[in-house]
């Protein structure tokens, strides 16, 4: 995290501590039982695997209970006008966690939680979810798709890990995947976005807009292969932020997913959080 809080010194922005995430919240997608496992699973030294890729210190599941705390924060903020618009600075990442399994560094759905706690808790009738994150939201979709109240659009390399998001997977009409191939860069991603995804999410005219907001499609990140920069990440958000003023008086959270080059990460956090600061300004 040490690259993100460079990214973000520079910045004069309200800075929140993320409380721990009420276990209410949570059950919104997550079962007691698999929370229950997940505590059991805890190591108090050392670590332990859950998976090939996923795994717990002694301070894992505090930090997740801190992501779940810090989403639903955001959205009381920017629900209550404290805040037009909030960026998550958290790991884990939340959007691989699907009802009882936790994978790919992800333990809870932050994003999914967040949707449904602004959905019952502050009574929208609409949220949409837009991931850029070059690995398909697969927990987010699993959390989601039998919601019609909820529009999940993913974009993200394929095939590549975890091998969900083909396009005709599409919940109750409320899941959009667009898959792109190894190499995708700048042109294809925002033609994507300003001909298939943006449509959709105007369409849906969403009362709050939430972006899981993974950096590793960047073209210097070890884990896919597109070749997207800073400037793209910017772009894509100055545009999520256009509909959000279309729709929802600009109310945008954005939560951390993937990014695993730092100094990519930093560039691309900055460029993301940037440009939401000038919008909310």
């Amino acid at each position: 995290m040490d690259a993100v809080t460079a990214a973000l010194a520079p910045f004069d922005a309200l800075r929140v501590k993320a409380p721990l995430g009420a276990e209410d919240d949570i059950l919104r997608c997550h079962p007691k039982s698999y929370i229950d496992m997940l505590r059991d699973a805890s190591p108090t030294e050392g670590w332990r695997s859950l998976d090939a890729d996923t795994h717990m210190s002694a301070g894992s599941l505090a930090a997740a209970f801190r992501g779940v705390g810090a989403v639903v924060r955001a959205v009381d903020m920017v629900m209550s006008d404290d805040a037009t618009n909030a960026f998550v600075a958290m790991r884990p990442p939340g959007h691989h966690a699907e009802r009882e399994t936790a994978m790919g560094f992800c333990f809870f759905g932050n994003i999914a939680i967040a949707a449904k706690y602004a959905l019952d808790h502050h009574g929208l009738d609409r949220v949409a979810i837009v991931d850029f994150d070059v690995h398909h939201g697969n927990g987010t979709q699993d959390l989601v798709e039998a919601d019609p109240r909820i529009l999940f659009c993913s974009t993200h390399q394929s095939p590549l890990y975890p091998g969900t998001g083909a396009a005709h997977e599409t919940g109750v009409g409320n899941v959009l995947n667009v898959p792109l191939p190894d190499g995708t860069g700048s042109k294809a991603f925002r033609d994507v976005m300003s001909q298939v995804v943006l449509p959709r999410v105007d369409a849906f005219s969403p009362q709050l807009l939430l972006i899981s907001a993974g950096f590793d499609a960047h073209r210097d990140d070890p884990l896919a292969g597109m070749n997207l920069v800073e400037d793209d990440f910017a772009w894509v958000t100055g545009q999520l932020c256009d509909l959000a003023d279309s729709h929802c008086d600009g109310r945008v959270v954005s939560s951390l997913e993937g990014g695993y080059d730092l100094a990519a990460l930093g560039g691309s956090v900055a460029a993301h959080v940037g440009v939401l600061k000038e919008r909310g300004a």
